[in-house]
Parts: C-alpha cells; structure tokens; sequence
C-alpha cells in the first residue's frame, strides 16, 4: 500500500513538473525567424557626360572620337589652323575620321621634325623634287572647300589635333600616299600603317 502511495506521489510530481514547463513555452520559441527585409536600391540618373570641354582623359591615349569631335564648338582659328585644315580637306575629306586624323598626324610630325619647315603652311606648301609635297597645293585648282560638311570637319579635326588631340594612328608617319601609286621613296622607307585609301611611312631617321 505504502508502495502504491508513493508511486502515486513520484506520477503527481512529474505531472505537475510537466504542466509546468508547458506552461513556460510560447509560441515563439516554435516560430519560424523572419526574413530580414530587402531593400531596393534607388537609382539615381547620371549627368549627361560634358562632350565641350577640353580633351577627355580616354582621348589623350585612344584618340578622339566622332561624337566628341561633333559636339565642340564650330571650329576657328589663325592662318596654322586654315592651312591645316585646307590640307585635310583637299587630301582625305573622303576618308573616315581616322583616316583624317592620320593626314593631320603626317603635317604635325613634319612641323616637329627637323627635316622639315617649322610650320604647319609652310610644311603643306614646301615644293621639292619638281613638284609639291601636298599634290592640291600644285593641281592648278583654286583651293575653294565647297562642301560644307566636309569642311567644317576638317575644321574640327584641324583644331583638335593642334590643341594636343595625341597622334596614335601613324607611328610617327611623315609621308603618305595612296595605294594606287608606288613612289620611289616607298622602297626606302619604313611603312607605319595602312589606313582607308593611303599608306603611311616613316622618313629614315626620324623618331616615331
């Protein structure tokens, strides 16, 4: 009988342990965690980049580019900047803009040589060997740009290579001519590139 009571007693203890401790449980502890919340990124519009100010950083190691060349102001300048770009305009006013930009290269790199004038009028005007240096300076032609189009961008390109646009087409190329021709000096100097309807070479000596 003492047994029975005491079993009884050991039953009762545990049962009220238990009710005990479910009643420390709540629902929470058997809750899933929420998610944390996600944000969404606000997007903000960038500027419009400026194409009129000076040279971009990217066109002082990669060159310039149409659009930026199109978005300057319309080009002026003195008697250096007519002449150069009279020079662009009667020799590649057909070629692409790279193909510009290497005339422009050849008639910078002859002024900064010493083979040759010092400036750019006199470097597209020098005669030699029975004729001229620049064929349209020579062609008994009267030196009228008349497309307009054309010659405002040799204007632009003119400008822009005489204000320091970099020279990365022609490796230091002097001389140029098309590739219907074979002149005698193209045997003897070293070819730089190849573009549109001209190839370019270096005079022996000069740096490139």
């Amino acid at each position: 009988m003492k047994r029975d009571l005491a079993t009884f007693a050991l039953a009762m203890a545990l049962a009220a342990n238990t009710a005990a401790a479910d009643a420390s449980w709540t629902s929470s502890m058997f809750a899933y965690l929420a998610a944390p919340a996600v944000q969404t990124p606000v997007l903000k519009r960038l500027p419009e980049p400026d194409l009129s100010g000076p040279l971009p950083a990217i066109a002082m190691t990669d060159g310039i580019t149409e659009e930026w060349l199109m978005a300057r102001p319309a080009p002026e300048g003195d008697a250096e900047w007519q002449c150069l770009t009279e020079a662009i305009y009667f020799e590649a006013r057909g070629e692409s803009l790279e193909g510009q930009i290497a005339v422009a290269e050849v008639i910078l790199n002859r002024v900064d040589s010493p083979l040759y004038p010092r400036s750019v009028c006199k470097v597209v005007r020098q005669r030699g060997g029975g004729g001229c240096q620049f064929s349209y300076v020579c062609d008994g032609r009267a030196d009228r740009m008349r497309d307009k189009v054309s010659a405002d961008r040799a204007g632009r390109v003119a400008r822009a290579m005489l204000d320091g646009a970099p020279r990365v087409l022609t490796d230091g190329a002097t001389h140029f001519h098309t590739r219907g021709v074979r002149p005698s000096w193209a045997k003897r100097f070293p070819k730089t590139a190849a573009i549109g309807a001209h190839l370019f070479y270096r005079h022996p000596g000069t740096e490139g």
